[in-house]
């Protein structure tokens, strides 16, 4: 059989797949932290727990099954997220309540972190504000840790599901992704058209979810979440918060996402707020401290 020019172009630029004599020493290299955080200053944590101790509730929202909903917590509150009636994920949004462009920065969060974080870590804003927004101050599920798939809990490495992922995949036109739910519930609390809210949706803290990368094809995966009625993630807020909330249609996210066979359950919001004076000087972080010249 004659080749043709085109069956020897792609011959010649097809190169054979080959292993290096140093493949294994390359490997071998130790890693090295990014962004070592030890030079962050710590949250005291033991001022917010007194403070929680004297706090009285002064708000709630329940988020319905495969839906979203807002709620606003001021600096120096605190807000629990509770699974009340069966175990079920979240997806969560944070924004600075008086300025939408400073808004959760999952990928900062995760740097300085890791891809799950809980008591003690906090969920940082974007670019160029760069400061803490929330303090992870109680995780009933702190005592998971990371299981023999590499699996742990509240992470900041999943987007959300969404509608254009899905109708990739699948060709459908679901309505009730998180994505959706974030953008619908952003939209109604600012009184804004879809189009104008949805580009503020972003990247979220995966409350509850249990999620991980495969060890042998690195792919993200999800697998039934460990929470229970009576769960929860508590934080405390540095500023002023304008929180959005999706009770994810994937219920515990043990099988799939993004339609209406999960068994989904409702979640619980509360706002709790300190006695006057219990925060004694604590005075909420300001913007980060970059000159933004950027060398000019």
């Amino acid at each position: 059989m004659t080749k043709t020019p085109a069956d020897t172009a792609g011959a010649a630029t097809t190169a054979p797949k080959m292993t290096p004599e140093d493949a294994e020493a390359r490997r071998a290299v130790k890693p090295v932290i990014c962004y070592p955080n030890d030079t962050l200053a710590p949250p005291d944590l033991a001022l917010y727990h007194a403070a929680r101790q004297t706090a009285v509730k002064v708000g709630e929202v329940t988020v319905p099954p495969r839906d979203g909903a807002s709620f606003t917590v001021k600096a120096g509150q605190f807000f629990r997220i509770t699974s009340i009636e069966g175990p079920q994920v979240g997806d969560l949004n944070l924004f600075n309540a008086n300025d939408l462009s400073e808004k959760f920065y999952s990928g900062k969060t995760r740097a300085l972190h890791g891809t799950h974080i809980t008591t003690g870590e906090r969920m940082w804003s974007s670019h160029p504000y760069l400061r803490p927004m929330a303090t992870i101050t109680a995780d009933t599920l702190g005592w998971y840790g990371i299981d023999e798939f590499g699996g742990s809990v509240h992470d900041v490495i999943g987007t959300r599901c969404d509608p254009y992922t899905n109708n990739l995949l699948s060709g459908g036109q679901y309505h009730h992704c998180c994505h959706s739910n974030l953008t619908r519930a952003l939209a109604d609390h600012e009184g804004i058209a879809l189009a104008e809210a949805e580009p503020q949706v972003h990247d979220v803290l995966n409350v509850f979810m249990c999620t991980g990368f495969t060890r042998d094809t690195g792919q993200y995966f999800m697998k039934a979440s460990p929470v229970r009625p009576g769960d929860y993630l508590e934080m405390f807020a540095e500023i002023d918060l304008l929180g959005v909330l999706s009770a994810c249609p994937g219920g515990d996210c043990s099988s799939e996402h993004s339609s209406d066979e999960a068994a989904c359950h409702p979640m619980l919001v509360e706002v709790f707020a300190p006695a006057e004076g219990a925060l004694g000087e604590w005075v909420s972080p300001p913007v980060n401290g970059y000159d933004r010249s950027h060398g000019r």
